[in-house]
């Protein structure tokens, strides 16, 4: 296994679990990226090294799965590596363990299995107050993906944690660790985060596309697979790839609300907000969208959107403020090429009304005002080839390839309301 820095924070935080500095702790991260061996199957046995009295109940959505994580622990501690570390502490499985689900050390210690909704009678977790970390209860995704839409099934999930699971402590120091992908708004990480038992739950979150935009795993999951998936599945990459589940409908937008029609209304003052991309066929496109305000609807006339260079960019920015007639909002780049590229520009537009301005707060914070009115249905767009491309990359926004629409769109909004009152009163 090649192990990436997720894995290093995992450890980390599941040694202060077993020095008492946190006791209760989830983890959210993508599927297939290290959770199970490393929490599910490492973990235990190496408490069970270091303290063969440790006591543990590991939980998963399915019976099997949790049954062969505890078999793969207790093979693990049947083996020669592991008896030449840890032998001496009277780490040493129990001859009478043949259970598949349940095993004991010589010392006294146990490990039992247990799928969600299932009886956990006679057995629990952790040791007495004042002996040396003594195990914990460990869930590992306590729900099938395709169930966490349900309701009902999520109820259960937490209605068994609640009046079953969590008091199989064995004390009041006993820690609780939650590995999982996100699933839904109100899964159990959910549920616990938001105050669901009164404690004060420890989070470690590993999205699968990182905050600078890179892939936290690279090895395994390359940056250009995950954004695949993220345009493909935006739903699904939302939660259980970036631990930050939405709406069904998208991650900040919510594109079915957008209305198509024919034509726009007469007497509307007009903004077309810019984003640039300098280089040519770098995948990246410069987009020019057109929009307007009446009477509380926010109207998308038209878009220019083409993959140039910079001489491609400068023609197609005159040209169209030329034939708009309309104001042009440009973003202005940083430092002197960004003041050298504004005064040419502003050159070759003598006519038009333009204004340059400087990007301020990221991305989806420049966007959140013209989502909101998307989301609540206060925004038409006209019928045009465009359109495709405009509903695919809001729906996946922010993690999606490509956000030089919802750039230009965003620009344009805020800029309109720079100009006027948004209830349409000039």
């Amino acid at each position: 296994m090649i192990f990436a820095p997720h894995h290093l924070a995992i450890a980390a935080a599941l040694q202060s679990v077993a020095t008492g500095a946190i006791r209760r702790l989830i983890i959210n991260m993508p599927p297939r990226s290290g959770k199970t061996l490393l929490v599910s199957q490492m973990f235990p046995a190496w408490v069970m090294g270091m303290n063969p009295r440790a006591e543990f109940i590991l939980t998963s959505y399915s019976a099997t799965l949790a049954t062969n994580n505890t078999y793969v622990v207790r093979e693990l501690m049947r083996g020669g590596m592991y008896q030449y570390l840890f032998g001496e502490n009277g780490a040493q499985v129990a001859q009478d363990s043949k259970a598949r689900h349940f095993f004991k050390t010589v010392s006294g210690g146990q490990m039992y299995a247990v799928g969600t909704g299932g009886t956990i009678t006679g057995f629990g977790a952790g040791k007495m107050s004042g002996e040396p970390f003594g195990g914990c209860i460990l869930i590992d995704d306590p729900a099938k993906p395709d169930e966490a839409q349900s309701e009902i099934m999520r109820q259960g999930v937490i209605d068994w944690y609640r009046n079953t699971l969590q008091s199989r402590t064995n004390s009041p120091e006993t820690p609780i660790v939650l590995v999982s992908q996100r699933l839904h708004e109100g899964d159990l990480a959910g549920w616990l985060l938001g105050g669901g038992t009164g404690e004060k739950w420890e989070l470690l979150k590993v999205p699968a596309i990182t905050s600078a935009g890179e892939s936290f795993w690279p090895d395994k999951f390359p940056l250009e697979h995950l954004t695949r998936m993220a345009e493909s599945m935006p739903y699904m990459f939302a939660g259980q790839y970036q631990q930050d589940p939405a709406p069904r409908e998208g991650a900040l937008f919510r594109p079915g609300k957008i209305d198509i029609i024919d034509a726009v209304p007469a007497d509307i003052v007009w903004v077309r907000g810019w984003d640039l991309a300098a280089t040519k066929n770098d995948g990246d496109y410069t987009v020019g969208a057109k929009l307007g305000v009446k009477d509380g609807v926010t109207y998308i006339a038209d878009l220019q959107r083409i993959q140039g260079g910079p001489e491609d960019v400068e023609r197609l920015i005159v040209q169209t403020a030329q034939l708009d007639g309309c104001k042009q909002s440009i973003p202005q780049d940083p430092g002197q090429a960004g003041v050298a590229q504004r005064d040419y520009l502003a050159k070759r537009l003598q006519g038009v009304n333009f204004v340059f301005s400087r990007e301020t707060g990221d991305k989806a914070t420049r966007a959140e005002p013209f989502a909101a009115q998307v989301n609540v249905g206060n925004v038409r767009m006209v019928k045009a080839p465009w359109n495709d491309a405009l509903l695919n990359e809001f729906r996946v926004f922010p993690y999606g390839r490509h956000d030089d629409i919802v750039d230009a769109c965003s620009r344009a909004y805020n800029e309109l309301g720079k100009t006027w009152d948004y209830r349409g009163l000039l």
